[in-house]
């Protein structure tokens, strides 16, 4: 009985095994394309952060407090 548990798990790891590196082989461009999208991404979050923190700056400095 264990053994038939056994080389069922051994085969199931298998089945996966070989599942997981087709998948893998076939994906092989997702993944340089999400890489490269999510650093424009984050390029363009830090360019609008920088621009909102200078008008925010400028808008500051032209407080006359006196």
């Amino acid at each position: 009985m264990f053994r038939t548990r056994l080389d069922h798990l051994i085969a199931a790891t298998r089945t996966h095994l070989a599942r997981v590196r087709q998948s893998a082989r076939s994906d092989a461009g997702y993944t340089t394309e999400t890489v490269v999208i999510t650093a424009l991404l984050a390029l363009l979050g830090l360019t609008v952060v920088g621009v909102i923190v200078a008008k925010v700056t400028a808008r500051a400095n032209g407080i006359d407090l006196g």
